[in-house]
């Protein structure tokens, strides 16, 4: 969701914070959903909010120069202005983890640490770099960091995902160890941990969210209370020992995870071969496979596997509204024939999907069965990513080269069967195509846990529809008995289940379906929120019983004092 608002340059806004910094002083809270046991401090490299300047300054706006001295011109909320009235344009979290963490961040009325990567981001904050969130509620503080090109040049695209994105998804042959890279880790995540020091106190949760953030648990626990509960949730898969022994300071990444009290991944394998690592490549730490506990440096992380959901209501909900006119509009712009069977994509392109496997697997299907040329067509929206990284850039090429090379084998003058299309969908659209799309295909060679395949089967609110997964994804855990299971290196074997697919008989294919909607609304991203806050309670009021015990026993040691 996008809204605008008129703004200098250069104002900014005052948001009512509170002293501490922690959002508005009211009473405001959700009654219902997950609850966090202490204030809440989430950390991640992605922020809810982005400020963007819309457009270019105007100098017919420009500002009278007594203004900088006098009352601000209408329309700013208070700021100094010495710049140009320009539109600010405010990106609000619209699906993934941003959108399921604000209400519980608002619930909390507490702080989210992020990267500010808008053009317009330190234009509405203030000189703490806090802005209030959301604009029209303020109902949190939002504390963004400033990081230089360099920087997200060598933590972002370099350490991060030329090392452990690549590590952890099981191609250590596509490691990039440069120079600088994992110095320049060290030091954004020593921004983030100072930041989180700041805002923390006594009662703070600090919840870190993924790879981009493995150093900082152990420097925040450095400098934050033993009271407050470092926790962090690991989204993307945790290699094998034999793989994790090709990362580049393999043992400051393990040493920086165990300063959390709580260490959470999606899956049960995930947790395990977290284990194994520390107990192969740190000698001097405690692994307690049974209880899942790890003894390091005088304190203790639990690991636990917690598998993530998605808002299943709301793409229920946003499914049943769609407009037919939207598909319809959708099918004549990509030239799609409205009286085809419809197959479904829709990945970032990224090496781990497994996109070209796939392709490969539609060309045999189109092989074996040339009745369903004409009749069946495949939707592939891909979205770039990490453009600035040549493998992905090569990786680009390599599948827009595939799927032109296969239409060509098999279009005719008023068909296609694969619809490819890199370009920005509304989120109306991806509902369309998720509720009337015959069967989507997800077939990663590896992936954390893949929330495409359960907001697929929550927006398939007509039950009339197939899913292939591959059995390289979390997901597969909770779906792989009423999906049908793919392995996406077997390129008969994909194309044999998308024939079975799409012969699948109506009943069958209601009961599969039903079966998966029901696990996917029972274990939604509310029910995955909660079931951290459960784990991060016992630790949390743990620590803080343990703390006033010792509190107790150092004033029981205390001398009476003289009369």
């Amino acid at each position: 969701m996008r809204v605008t608002e008129r703004l200098s340059s250069m104002a900014v806004h005052s948001r009512q914070l509170r002293a501490d910094g922690r959002g508005r002083t009211d009473e405001a809270s959700a009654d219902n959903g997950p609850s966090c046991p202490g204030s809440l401090i989430v950390v991640s490299n992605r922020q809810p909010y982005r400020h963007e300047y819309e457009d270019e300054p105007d100098p017919a706006q420009m500002s009278d120069p007594a203004d900088r001295d006098g009352d601000p011109p209408a329309g700013t909320d208070g700021g100094t202005q010495t710049g140009t009235q320009r539109s600010i344009t405010v990106d609000e979290p619209t699906g993934g983890l941003t959108a399921g963490l604000d209400p519980v961040v608002q619930a909390t009325d507490g702080t989210w640490i992020a990267w500010g990567d808008g053009d317009a981001d330190f234009a509405v904050t203030d000189d703490r770099n806090c802005v209030a969130v959301p604009p029209d509620e303020e109902a949190y503080t939002l504390r963004r960091l400033d990081l230089s090109e360099e920087a997200v040049d060598s933590y972002y695209y370099g350490f991060s995902n030329r090392v452990l994105w690549p590590l952890c998804h099981g191609f250590p042959d596509l490691i990039e160890d440069r120079t600088d890279d994992f110095e320049w880790y060290r030091t954004v995540n020593e921004q983030f941990a100072d930041a989180v020091s700041e805002h923390a106190d006594d009662d703070s949760v600090i919840w870190l969210q993924d790879y981009h953030f493995a150093l900082a648990p152990r420097m925040i626990r450095e400098s934050v209370p033993d009271s407050a509960t470092v926790a962090h949730f690991w989204h993307i898969p945790w290699p094998t020992p034999e793989t994790f022994q090709h990362c580049p300071a393999g043992g400051h990444i393990l040493e920086g995870l165990l300063g959390n009290d709580l260490l959470g991944f999606h899956i049960d394998r995930y947790v395990d071969q977290f284990l194994q690592c520390v107990n192969r490549f740190l000698p001097s730490a405690t692994v307690d496979f049974a209880h899942r506990t790890v003894r390091y440096d005088g304190r203790t992380t639990r690991v636990v596997a917690t598998p993530m959901g998605v808002d299943a209501e709301s793409y229920d909900r946003d499914a049943r509204s769609t407009d037919p006119d939207r598909l319809s509009a959708l099918f004549e712009e990509y030239g799609i024939p409205e009286n085809t069977k419809i197959g479904l994509g829709l990945d970032r392109l990224d090496y781990s999907k497994g996109i070209p496997e796939r392709l490969a697997a539609l060309e045999r299907f189109f092989e074996r069965n040339p009745d369903w040329r004409g009749e069946f067509t495949f939707i592939q929206k891909a979205t770039p990513s990490r453009t600035e990284i040549e493998t992905y850039e090569r990786y680009g090429e390599q599948v827009r080269n595939e799927v032109q090379r296969i239409n060509r084998r098999f279009e005719t003058a008023d068909w296609q069967p694969i619809v490819y299309t890199e370009d920005v969908l509304p989120h109306e659209d991806i509902c369309a195509l998720y509720r009337h799309a015959d069967v989507m295909v997800v077939s990663p060679l590896i992936d954390g846990m893949n929330l495409v395949a359960q907001e697929y089967v929550a927006a398939s609110v007509d039950g009339d529809s197939a899913l292939l997964l591959s059995d390289r994804t979390g997901a597969h855990e909770r779906l792989g008995s009423h999906a049908l299971t793919i392995d996406p290196t077997d390129t008969d074997g994909v194309a044999a289940q998308l024939e079975h697919a799409l012969s699948l008989s109506a009943y069958e294919r209601q009961w599969r379906m039903n079966t998966l909607r029901q696990r996917v609304f029972d274990g939604d991203i509310e029910s995955w929120m909660e079931t951290q806050f459960d784990w991060i309670r016992r630790i949390h009021d743990g620590s803080r019983t343990t703390e006033s015990q010792s509190e107790r026993n150092s004033d029981s040691r205390e001398p009476t004092p003289p009369a």
